[in-house]
């Protein structure tokens, strides 16, 4: 859709490949990748299994390095930084969402997401003023004091998403956010991306689910056996 056109771009990866060591074998993750997001986008990264999906967002989100090649965010050469740097880097501009919600289990809601404030070093009243703050975003406030065991699947994902926005990050990840739910809430968990991203936050979602966003309408690129093989719905990446 080339929405992001003439935005400042907020990741950029050039020539990025991933090499694996399975004993003496090579497993090449990503070859090559060249992948420009811009401000205020909304991208996903489609693939089968095994694709190199969750390798790729792992490394946009400073969770891996890439073997050759190099990775910009908001400008800055983040792929050589050493590991203090990044996740300083980390939890200031990326929220990551992932498939299996990654929720602390006896913790309720609100302590789950005033969790990255915590790292941070925020005083706990402001932890607790923005943790609610992020739950009413995203339709929770009154199930604040519920445990994830005591919240429906959709929920859990819910909170996963609070706990990511709860920094105001420039940069969302989201690692299958579906893969765990029915269709309906799968819509329901998208469009909630959707409302985010039209906020102005930039939204990066790796699924397999190509009908879902087809509904959700964002630029598609897709990856196979670690190459992006195929962009839909804009130009700000290309084929190798």
């Amino acid at each position: 859709m080339g929405e992001g056109r003439g935005r400042e771009s907020v990741l950029e990866l050039e020539g990025v490949t991933r090499l694996y060591r399975d004993g003496d074998v090579a497993v090449e993750a990503l070859r090559g990748i060249d992948f420009v997001v811009r401000e205020g986008e909304f991208v996903a990264v489609m693939g089968p299994s095994g694709s190199g999906k969750t390798t790729l967002l792992a490394i946009l989100g400073l969770l891996d390095r890439p073997t050759t090649g190099s990775y910009r965010l908001v400008g800055e050469e983040v792929a050589t930084l050493n590991e203090t740097r990044r996740a300083r880097l980390r939890g200031k501009r990326i929220g990551f969402v992932f498939q299996a919600f990654n929720l602390l289990p006896r913790a309720n809601a609100l302590k789950n997401v005033e969790l990255p404030l915590v790292y941070a070093g925020v005083p706990r009243r402001e932890r607790t003023s923005r943790a609610l703050a992020a739950l009413a975003e995203v339709g929770l406030a009154e199930r604040a004091r519920h445990r994830p065991s005591q919240l429906s699947g959709g929920e859990q994902q819910r909170v996963a998403i609070a706990r990511a926005l709860v920094n105001d990050p420039q940069l969302i990840l989201a690692d299958e956010p579906t893969g765990n739910l029915d269709p309906d809430l799968s819509l329901e968990i998208m469009n909630l991306f959707r409302e985010i991203n039209a906020r102005g936050t930039t939204v990066v979602v790796a699924t397999h689910d190509r009908e879902l966003i087809r509904r959700v309408g964002r630029r598609a690129v897709t990856l196979d056996h670690g190459r992006i093989v195929e962009v839909v719905g804009g130009a700000a990446a290309s084929t190798n």
